[in-house]
């Protein structure tokens, strides 16, 4: 059984290109996949970050900041003040809410590194044993050992910073963001508006698709019966919620009724926002981020292993995306 995350953790993130744009926007930005369309790392990090967590800001040889995370990560396209910088970056990635503070001593760790050498991660460490960044690297753990040897070197301000993250939580520009990926989906929808091969009743099946109505619910309603979670079966307290994200989805995807699972809001919100999945034999998966009394609250069992039945050869092909994509993961083997 998954526990409740409550200890600090600490990160390490490399912003030499983008160090102003979020440090003044207060968030990280990283896309989903390396440039090659392979998994990277220091981007499925991301999934990890959960609020109260501690982000050393490494820039020109330096840490010059330190941030405390707000939110966890969501989709979110690549922010616009970005410019020219990351031209061959997905469109969409992950951005997580961080409150950034410029520190008024800055460290530069190879003028450390004998004190810090021995505390350096096995896996995905940030420097090398001479002190120098790791280049590729974005955004990795930091072992608190390390952390405390940072702070040490950094003095007080780091210390005051540690002692209020778990009062800093409130996202301070969380609605800018969700609104930059409401005008992504509707540059989606304008896109289908004006497809001239689409034909005008499929056009609105597939926007209406994006709400978890019409069409794709009706065709998502001949696989599922009921609210895998809660068993709720009215359809009108419904919702059809893609496994695969619409706004990531093909439109035939989009479509798909294997691609969608009948839930009551409560959870959709849960599914959609990657505190939980299933595995392929029916297994709920409860996201180590997750708030185990929140979700006890929206009718999630916590205590034990919930099986909610087996599933189709297409839904597990859908599932397996949100497993990979969507679900907000535990902490990689060996990072520490």
């Amino acid at each position: 059984m998954m526990h409740e995350v409550a200890k600090m953790r600490y990160w390490w993130v490399n912003q030499n290109q983008t160090y102003r744009q979020e440090l003044e926007g207060h968030y990280l930005w990283s896309p989903k996949r390396s440039a090659s369309g392979s998994k990277n790392p220091f981007y499925e990090f991301m999934r990890e970050l959960a609020p109260g967590d501690l982000v050393f800001s490494f820039v020109d040889t330096r840490i010059a900041a330190i941030g405390v995370v707000a939110s966890f990560c969501e989709e979110s396209p690549k922010p616009a003040e970005f410019g020219r910088i990351g031209m061959n970056w997905e469109a969409v990635g992950w951005r997580a809410s961080v409150r950034f503070t410029r520190l008024q001593r800055e460290v530069r760790p190879k003028d450390h590194i004998d004190l810090l050498r021995t505390t350096l991660p096995l896996r995905y460490s940030p420097l090398q044993d001479s002190g120098n960044g790791n280049q590729g690297v974005y955004l990795t753990r930091v072992p608190e050992l390390m952390a405390q040897a940072l702070m040490g070197l950094i003095g007080i301000q780091a210390e005051d910073i540690a002692r209020t993250a778990m009062t800093e939580l409130g996202p301070p520009e969380a609605q800018s963001y969700k609104s930059d990926l409401e005008i992504w989906e509707h540059h989606i929808e304008q896109t289908i508006e004006t497809a001239p091969d689409i034909p005008e009743t499929d056009r609105q099946s597939l926007i209406i698709a994006r709400r978890g109505q019409g069409l794709f619910k009706q065709r998502v309603s001949q696989v599922e019966r009921r609210c895998r979670i809660t068993h709720v079966e009215n359809p009108a307290h419904l919702r059809a919620s893609h496994c695969k994200p619409w706004r990531d989805s093909n439109n035939e995807e989009r479509l798909n009724g294997e691609n969608g699972l009948l839930l009551t809001p409560s959870i959709d919100h849960l599914f959609d926002r990657g505190f939980i999945s299933f595995e392929q034999s029916g297994l709920l998966i409860i996201s180590p981020v997750a708030h185990l009394p929140s979700l006890e609250r929206m009718g999630v069992a916590t205590h034990g292993r919930l099986n909610v039945g087996t599933f189709t050869e297409g839904q597990h092909h859908f599932l397996e995306y949100h497993r990979n994509s969507v679900l907000l993961r535990a902490a990689v083997s060996g990072s520490s």
